[in-house]
This record gives C-alpha cells, structure tokens and sequence, in this order.
C-alpha cells in the first residue's frame, strides 16, 4: 500500500470534497472570530485558549485511544515535529488572536488575515520551491479586494482613516505562526487522523496551561462563570479546535497547501456575515460583493489551476 492510499484510508470517514471541508473550516473560524469578541469580559484570551485545548485533547484522546495506540511507534518517531505543530500552530496562535482582539479591531484583524495567503505561497516557495501558479496568484489578488471591500465597508476612503495599534502587531504574529503550521502539514506522518490531531491538541494543551498561569498570576485571568463564557468555551472546543483543524488538515492533503490558504480569506468575510447575524449588524450591499469576490477568486485558482496541470500544489 502506498502512502498517499494509507493516508486515505486514514481519512477513510471524510468526504473527498477538499472545497467543502474548506469552507466549513472557515465558517467556523469565521465564527470563532466574533466569538472572541463575545469573550471579552466573560472569558480572558489565555483562560479560553487553555480551556479549549484541554478539552478538545480529552475529547479527542476519548475517542480516539485505540488508534493512538496502534500509531504509538510513528508518534515517538516524530514526538518533536507534531509537539511543534501543536504548540506553535494550536496554542500560539489562538493566544495571539484573543490577545489581539482585546486591542484591535475586527476591522483590522480582517485586513492583516487577509495576507496570510500571501504568506503561505512564499514560505511553500522558500522551503519546498513549491512555485505560486498564475491562477493562484490572480484567484489570491481577486479575493484579497474582496476582503479590502469589506475592510472598507465599501468606501475605499475608509482605508485611509484605519489607524494600527499593539493589537495589530500580535496579530500580524498570529498570522506568521499559523502560515507556518499550514505549510509544515506537507510533512504530515503517515497515521490516523485522530491520532495526529489528538497529538497535536495533547501538545497544544500543554502549551496553553502555563500561558494561562500567567494570566492567573497577574490576576488578569476571567473564568468562565457566565453562561456567554461557557457557551463561548463549548463553541471554541467542538468547532474551531476539533471539527475545522481535522477539516483543513485534510483540505490540504486534497488541494495542496497554496489552493488551501486561498480559502482562509473567507474568514473575514464568514466572520462579517456572522457579525450580522449574531451581533445584530446591518446587511449591507458590499457584504454580497466582497462574498461574490472572494468565491469568484477561489473559484478561478481551482478551475484554471487544476485545468493546467494535474499535480496540486
């Protein structure tokens, strides 16, 4: 059996939609970002990073016990890699996006997501030589203009008013750091999904405790005592941390890691629309355009993309 049918097999569960699981993980990424502005005042950035890594490590660690066992002789061949990828593209860079979201705001947040693409595509270049095709490269620049449209709510003037702060700057570190884990998947071990991803929340837990002291220590830490807070730990638990990390991880083994990050730009946008609908924002007309734009872009990388050549990158 050759490694690319183990890891399907592996995957053996999920649909081979690569697209769908895509845009699942990022309407749910979408959400977890509204919720981490729901979470301040009901929940501190640190307490909540902690909080839904342990959980999600025992949920997944429940569930999935058997398959850690049969996996246990690849997990100690690669202890260092997946424990990197957990701390680093788990536990930083949720504590760096609720940081960022007690300083900033969303606005701006969705500006600096919206190069995280950009990111990927060089990093992918400069360690693998993975080159950006030309219709990445203008599916990317199509949905860039329409996250810059929701950024602007339409007015481009609105751009130039937009001021930056020490929030931006975590986030613009949040947005190195995942980048990063989304480019070292292409190294992924061959194992079951449930014993990678439980690897990983296991080691992202473990990083987040410590940061979580922190705040406790400083008594700066807000338990989730209020109902908002613990709904806001469940949510962070099941959707953003179980269901869409499991979702990208195999959106990437089905596209490649430049088709995958063009769809984290619909993040912004999910989160936009979702602002809408659960923080009682107006619908406005340049919600619809920047949506059509951002799916018009992928669209365009997928098709011509895969019309070209048949090997993914």
């Amino acid at each position: 059996m050759t490694a690319m049918q183990e890891r399907q097999n592996a995957f053996g569960w999920m649909t081979n939609n690569g697209a769908l699981l895509l845009v699942l993980t990022t309407l749910f990424w979408g959400g977890n970002a509204v919720a981490g502005k729901l979470a301040v005042g009901h929940v501190s950035p640190l307490v909540l990073s902690a909080a839904r890594w342990v959980l999600a490590s025992l949920v997944l660690g429940f569930i999935a016990y058997r398959h850690l066992y049969r996996d246990m002789a690849v997990i100690r061949a690669n202890i260092v890699y997946l424990f990197l990828l957990g701390s680093v593209g788990y536990a930083f860079f949720t504590a760096f996006l609720y940081t960022a979201l007690k300083f900033t705001t969303a606005l701006n947040v969705t500006i600096l997501q919206a190069g995280m693409p950009m990111v990927i595509f060089a990093l992918n270049f400069i360690l693998f030589r993975v080159p950006t095709r030309w219709a990445q490269a203008l599916g990317y620049s199509i949905t860039l203009a329409g996250v810059l449209v929701t950024a602007a709510r339409g007015e481009w003037n609105q751009l130039a008013a937009l001021s930056f702060n020490q929030g931006d700057v975590i986030m613009f570190g949040a947005i190195l750091i995942y980048a990063g884990y989304s480019v070292a998947l292409a190294k992924k071990p061959v194992m079951h999904w449930l014993s990678f991803l439980t690897v990983l929340a296991f080691s992202a837990a473990l990083t987040a405790i410590p940061m979580a002291a922190f705040e406790i220590v400083t008594d700066t830490a807000i338990w989730p005592t209020t109902p908002r807070g613990l709904a806001l730990v469940f949510y962070a638990t099941v959707f953003p941390s179980i269901l869409a990390q499991a979702f990208f991880i195999r959106g990437n083994e089905l596209l490649g890691g430049n088709a995958a990050g063009l769809f984290l730009n619909l993040v912004p946008i999910f989160g936009a629309l979702l602002s809408v609908m659960i923080l009682g924002e107006n619908f406005h007309l340049y919600h619809a355009v920047a949506l059509g734009m951002v799916i018009g872009g992928i669209l365009i990388a997928q098709r011509l993309g895969n019309s070209g050549s048949g090997k993914r990158a």
